[in-house]
């Protein structure tokens, strides 16, 4: 009698390498967290914002409504970008970061408006308002990507990588503090500090720009007393529970009232009134205790799927453009993901910054559509991807003929 070997179970680890092989799999997955991030945070923006709403405006699905107006020009903003040739969306990015200085100088003048402290707004019509600092984020990634391109050959010297993308971006960042947002800011420089380090900028140099961003926040801190007054609360909530440790406070109950498996979808407490900016930049405070830390967990694995797929992507390309950009994106959306997150967990200071894709934030959700859109289109220059995609759209052009 013959004993037959058993067959070999394929491990899910085996089953997840099979789909990375695939040569559309970083550019289909950008798609599907994209989908699934905005949704979720549609769903999120409704469920916080509504009680407010319908206090403020006697309209639950007011501030939802207007979410929903930038996440349809951010759709179209990410189709056009997939569609824009790569000569003409690189002789954009110029431009467009010139377009985004502009804006954020007219923030100085009687046009701009000024939100809790900060004078980072410009008002357009019925009510709606842009940020230009957020615009400004996608346009200065896209610049250094276009610059250290066409400087490749030119990188293991230090003197090409540091001028004049520091100059520029500090430029940038240095409206930015002006305008009060440190926040903001404060992603700037984890945008300049990664890609420097994508750059190849040699350890001594890295160090010594880290030391320099140090210090400048240290001293914008320092030089500003509602700043040292949530570094106060940041080392002691309870010290002032009515005051500067409230939203710490109010977000660390929301997060032990929902759990592990959450009070359910609609079901917080926080966000009638206790919690201030709950669908703003503590949203994730209302999706702990509504959805749990099972909610939570989801979250964060899907935005660590993010920066996967997009370093991924990054190492891939064989463009150099998308092989910069598609780093930068990352850099940027992780940066501000784990900033926002780390506030809201009291693991860092409070301080003004949306959750992306998540946070109610027009001008935030608009540029972060359009990022992850560069992102897609940097996917398809990964090996075989933008012969499989040519393929893939003939198929679809035969099968619709077939059924006319």
């Amino acid at each position: 009698m013959s004993i037959s070997a058993p067959r070999r179970s394929t491990s899910a680890l085996d089953a997840v390498r099979q789909v990375l092989s695939r040569p559309l799999a970083s550019y289909q997955i950008v798609l599907g967290l994209t989908a699934i991030l905005l949704g979720l945070g549609l769903i999120m923006v409704l469920s916080a914002s509504s009680v407010y709403a319908l206090r403020i405006f006697d309209n639950s699905f007011y501030v939802v409504s207007r979410q929903a107006v930038f996440a349809v020009l951010g759709l179209i903003g990410f189709v056009t970008v997939l569609r824009l040739p790569w000569n003409v969306l690189r002789a954009s990015v110029r431009p467009a970061l010139l377009g985004a200085v502009v804006l954020i100088g007219l923030t100085f003048t009687p046009l701009g408006v000024e939100v809790n402290g900060n004078r980072n707004w410009l008002p357009l019509f019925a009510g709606i308002s842009v940020q230009p600092s957020e615009l400004a984020k996608l346009a200065l990634v896209l610049w250094i990507a276009d610059l250290y391109a066409r400087r490749y050959k030119y990188l293991a010297t230090p003197r090409y990588i540091l001028t004049p993308m520091v100059p520029v971006a500090g430029s940038v960042a240095a409206l930015v503090v002006a305008q009060k947002d440190l926040g903001t800011a404060l992603v700037l420089f984890a945008v300049i500090v990664g890609m420097l380090w994508v750059a190849g900028l040699p350890a001594r140099h890295m160090w010594f720009i880290v030391l320099a961003l140090g210090v400048v926040l240290v001293f914008f801190v320092a030089t500003a007393p509602h700043r040292i007054t949530r570094l106060l609360s940041f080392l002691d909530p309870t010290a002032d529970p009515e005051g500067a440790g409230h939203q710490s406070i109010k977000a660390m109950m929301a997060f032990a009232r929902g759990g592990f498996w959450g009070v359910g979808l609609g079901g917080s407490r926080q966000k009638w009134g206790a919690l201030p900016e709950a669908h703003n930049d503590f949203i994730l405070a209302v999706i702990g205790e509504e959805l749990g830390l099972a909610g939570t967990l989801v979250l964060l694995s899907l935005f660590g799927m993010l920066g996967f797929v997009g370093f991924r992507i990054a190492m891939r390309s064989r463009d150099r453009f998308a092989r910069y950009a598609a780093a930068g994106i990352t850099i940027w959306l992780l940066a501000q993901a784990i900033i926002n997150v780390g506030m809201v967990l009291g693991l860092l200071p409070v301080i003004g910054i949306p959750l992306p894709l998540i946070s109610y934030g027009g001008s935030s959700l608009l540029a972060t559509l359009v990022g992850l859109g560069v992102l897609a289109k940097c996917a398809t220059t990964e090996p075989g991807a933008a012969q499989a995609l040519a393929a893939g759209r003939r198929q679809r052009r035969r099968d619709s003929r077939k059924q006319r």
